[in-house]
């Protein structure tokens, strides 16, 4: 190995483990036995796919507290979320175990004879997975490609390495054969860029900043290398005046503050009908003062810290710029805190107002009408997610397709559901993940023509 990273507790600021990183050379290794691991992983028979993705799920399912301490530890994440996190791991498993056996080509009516199309895996794929839900977005991608008979390479972040490394060897204690799943922790420089250069990589998932997944999306280009990107967020939540005031603000923290902020699907601009602004502010303080930012550890915590210190020092430069209306409060300590703020915003053009903070920061701002609710909402190079609170559906419709962005809830902030597909407009992504149709995302279109 050619380095360690000494894994954190963002809770304590106090080391976990020191955890080696692959060199450039193991890398190209791993990548090479997924290779040699590909052909029968692919020929094996649909069925048998099946079966050992589901008991991978079991194997999930036996150790989901196991996996949730880990993530508490290792990420941050409140025990509440970890064990949801983990609990998604084997649902997603489970979900597209279903799919070997219905990964249907067609048969199109031509003249002269017969045509039919098959879907045929790839080869090796390469995933990098953010250190916001180390978890969740790791299944995401293998998932789907293990479904499809891919093989996988996945990198996880250098911050937050221990669940995936875990899901590797409960991979194989399920049965999953040596080198179909590979975890390699490693630097996004050394691993992540070999994903991208190597010629037996056929794809590359990446999750993370909009400014990395162009790098990659460059790079990717000199081989003609297929890439799902998942990249940046400033989701709006659109409150109109006829909506439930009440019931809007009492969400809205959560919508934005859980997992202290560190979600591209956060709605940090918070969009009000002038004629509610005031009423909504006021119903707001309370939800977020009343907010519970304790240990993650303790099952009561609804906010953990921020992921390292160099993320607290870029949040706070955000909130040093301007006037927060209210906070909320942290336990204090060593660990990376930073207290669930709330920011009224006059001018569009303000950096926090504009720019991915990344952390418990929700800005708010009024609007006068539908029109100027959708030109906001829209004003951002981002489109991945928001809610639209109103009682009129025909206007939560009209809205809902008037906005720029991949995942909408109309009285909700629900923005992920491994059944539906996710993905983003504009600087937001390219591509979707899950959903009924992930695994096609994983295979070449070959189509047959049959003469009479």
């Amino acid at each position: 190995m050619s380095d360690v990273y000494t894994v954190i507790n963002p809770a304590t600021a106090t080391p976990v483990v020191d955890v080696p990183l692959a060199s450039l050379e193991e890398a190209d290794a791993a990548i090479e036995r997924a290779h040699a691991a590909y052909p029968a992983w692919k020929a094996m028979a649909p069925g048998e796919r099946a079966t050992v993705l589901r008991r991978f799920a079991a194997v999930v399912d036996a150790h989901l507290d196991e996996l949730a301490e880990l993530e508490v530890r290792n990420a941050g994440h409140t025990w509440g979320n970890a064990r949801w996190e983990a609990g998604n791991v084997r649902d997603c498993l489970n979900y597209y175990a279903g799919a070997p056996e219905r990964l249907f080509g067609q048969q199109i009516p031509v003249a002269g004879g017969i045509d039919i199309t098959f879907h045929e895996p790839l080869g090796v794929v390469g995933i990098i997975v953010p250190w916001n839900f180390p978890m969740p977005i790791a299944a995401w991608g293998f998932a789907p490609a293990l479904a499809a008979g891919n093989t996988v390479v996945l990198k996880p972040a250098e911050l937050t390495p221990l669940t995936a490394i875990r899901l590797g060897e409960l991979a194989l204690e399920a049965g999953l054969p040596a080198d179909v799943l590979t975890v390699i922790p490693g630097k996004g420089s050394v691993v992540g860029e070999r994903f991208v250069t190597h010629e037996l990589v056929r794809k590359v998932c990446f999750t993370g900043s909009t400014s990395v997944g162009k790098q990659i999306m460059r790079g990717c280009a000199d081989q003609v290398k297929r890439v799902t990107l998942e990249l940046g967020g400033k989701s709006a939540n659109i409150v109109f005046a006829d909506a439930d005031i009440a019931a809007a603000a009492a969400s809205a923290p959560y919508a934005v503050f859980d997992n202290a902020g560190q979600d591209c699907c956060a709605r940090s601009r918070i969009l009000v009908e002038r004629s509610a602004y005031d009423e909504f502010l006021s119903k707001l303080e309370p939800a977020v003062l009343g907010m519970r930012v304790l240990d993650p550890s303790d099952e009561s915590s609804e906010m953990g810290p921020l992921i390292s210190a160099q993320q607290k020092s870029t949040v706070t430069g955000y909130l040093d710029e301007v006037s927060v209306a209210f906070a909320g409060t942290t336990p204090g300590g060593d660990g990376f805190w930073v207290p669930p703020s709330v920011v009224a915003v006059d001018d569009p053009a303000d950096r926090i107002w504009r720019e991915e903070v990344f952390g418990p920061v929700v800005a708010v701002m009024p609007f006068d009408d539908e029109a100027d609710a959708v030109a906001k909402a829209n004003d951002t190079e981002y489109g991945l997610s928001g809610s639209i609170f109103t009682h009129d559906l025909g206007r939560g419709l009209r809205v809902s397709r008037a906005v720029e962005a991949g995942n909408l809830s109309v009285n909700s902030h629900s923005s992920v559901r491994y059944w539906t597909p996710f993905g983003g407009y504009k600087q937001s992504g390219l591509g979707r993940e899950l959903g009924p149709d992930a695994p096609n995302a994983f295979t070449e279109l070959k189509n047959v023509f049959i003469a009479h």
